[in-house]
């Protein structure tokens, strides 16, 4: 990781004197949303398939009940997505995305005025519809690679944007996936990412690393493990690990057992310095922050 780290700040000199721990606030369409301590995203899948089967919502009236548990038990954003993403899944249309989220979260933006709203999706038109409708967040696991007119659109809608690292597309991203030196790789993919989305004028930006995104157990481990690293990009880390199979294939269990070990990673993740979890069980990641703070436990930081 060292002489990762240490090729990049020599290939990009602005990066040396970053604060490794840093305080970030997002302007979260007109709303403030604050990271420290770190907050909990709640997933709330409109999809037949995506990989855990408690995440799926099929109709409206679950969707308010889910959403209304999770925002109970302390999430602070509410990220909605139409497609899966999981590894081999078949990609749905752009139509077919639009008409099952636009009404969910119209119907959430009215039910929970108060909470944040994300829109997961990876196709322009999609978010800027939801940013219509009530989303105030935009979480792109293509980084504004699959579609091309992704970042103009965010920087018009003026709202954060997450991009999240991805090797491949979610039909090919696991078939041998290989890096010389993933952390040095996933730094690389960011930094130009970031300027892409800063020269476009996207104010406000989040950093996901992927887990289980093109990247073998060993690679997630490593991620997880130095996350650290990613603090010089000097945006906001989010860490995705929920019941994902870095735990249970690993665990030689099922996702429906995967809680405890899903706890443990987000402990290893919020104790190197992640700001947002998006999680599926919002109680139990919320009792892994309080509990390291009650301990004095978190990264430490400089507002910014």
């Amino acid at each position: 990781m060292f002489d990762s780290c240490s090729r990049l700040a020599k290939e990009n000199p602005h990066l040396c004197s970053v604060k490794i721990n840093v305080m970030y606030t997002l302007n979260a369409n007109g709303r403030l949303l604050w990271l420290h301590p770190p907050a909990i995203m709640g997933i709330i899948n409109i999809t037949p398939d995506s990989f855990y089967a408690e995440s799926r919502e099929q109709n409206i009236v679950g969707v308010l009940a889910k959403a209304g548990k999770m925002i109970g038990e302390g999430a602070v954003i509410l990220d909605i997505g139409g497609q899966s993403t999981r590894p081999g899944a078949d990609r749905v249309g752009v139509e077919e995305e639009l008409n099952r989220v636009i009404p969910v979260i119209e119907a959430l933006a009215k039910a929970y005025p108060e909470t944040l709203l994300s829109v997961d999706t990876f196709y322009a038109k999609v978010a800027f519809a939801a940013v219509r409708a009530g989303a105030s967040i935009v979480n792109d696991v293509s980084a504004g690679l699959v579609d091309s007119a992704m970042i103009e659109t965010v920087a018009a809608l003026k709202v954060p944007y997450i991009i999240m690292h991805i090797k491949g597309d979610p039909q090919t991203m696991q078939k041998n996936p290989f890096y010389q030196d993933v952390i040095r790789e996933v730094l690389d993919f960011f930094i130009e990412r970031i300027a892409c989305c800063r020269k476009a004028g996207i104010t406000d930006l989040i950093a996901d690393p992927g887990i289980g995104f093109g990247k073998t157990a060993s690679h997630n481990f490593t991620l997880i493990r130095q996350l650290d690293a990613f603090a010089m990009l000097q945006v906001p880390l989010m860490l995705g690990v929920s019941r994902k199979s870095i735990v249970y294939k690993t665990l030689g269990i099922e996702a429906e057992e995967a809680l405890n070990g899903t706890t443990v990673l987000h402990t290893a993740g919020l104790l190197k310095g992640a700001n947002l979890l998006r999680v599926h069980d919002v109680l139990e990641a919320k009792q892994a922050v309080d509990l390291l703070l009650a301990m004095d436990a978190l990264p430490h930081g400089e507002s910014f």
